[in-house]
């Protein structure tokens, strides 16, 4: 099971956006019967049965064990993800691209940014898992509070400065056996909604 499957097909993102259907996906992070999931969510076994077959049919699950009771087949299926995101990709044309925006101070532009990362890192996480390898990243999450707009624009224009010195210092066009990197920086407010245990809190990750 993947810990997480970006979902490019738009069928598939139909069918899992489908409520009880997203429901029966939290609830095959384990394997599960149709009966035993009929029992969970409150609905008849045949109805299960069919969102199951729906969900199966697109990939969103798979069959984890079969048992044999009496002249019955006991199927269990589990998700095929622990958790699911809806590439930008799925709207096809209408889909937002940073190509197309023009304000790049704009949070349109942000948003941009945000969906070619889960688009370009889907598709990189597909190919690796089925060349059974693992995908590096790298990445950094954390809370600033700027005391005035002036202060923000100067920690701005301060790491704009130290990112260029960074690129030029590593960044080499001609290095045999090298691979290109894409790195993004974004920022934006803090939504009220968000715990005030999150201020100033400092996470940074790396994988591979």
């Amino acid at each position: 099971m993947l810990n997480v499957r970006i979902i490019e097909d738009p069928a598939a993102a139909t069918v899992a956006l489908d409520p009880v259907r997203s429901r029966l996906l939290s609830e095959l992070r384990e394997p599960a019967s149709a009966a035993t999931l009929a029992d969970r969510v409150g609905l008849p076994r045949q109805k299960v049965n069919y969102h199951l077959r729906t969900l199966e049919s697109h990939g969103l699950v798979s069959l984890a064990s079969e048992k044999r009771w009496g002249g019955l087949t006991e199927r269990r299926l589990v998700a095929s993800a622990l958790a699911y995101v809806v590439s930008p990709g799925a709207m096809g044309p209408v889909a937002i691209d940073p190509e197309r925006e023009k304000d790049r101070l704009s949070a349109s532009y942000l948003v941009a940014l945000a969906a070619r990362a889960v688009r370009e890192i889907g598709d990189l996480l597909k190919r690796a898992h089925e060349a059974g390898k693992h995908l590096a990243t790298m990445s950094v999450d954390t809370v600033i509070r700027f005391r005035s707009a002036q202060e923000r624009a100067a920690f701005s224009a301060e790491l704009t400065e130290a990112i260029n010195q960074l690129v030029a210092k590593y960044h080499d066009e001609s290095a045999p056996g090298g691979r290109s990197h894409r790195l993004v920086l974004l920022a934006h407010p803090l939504p009220k909604s968000t715990s005030q245990n999150e201020e100033g809190s400092n996470h940074a990750s790396e994988e591979g």
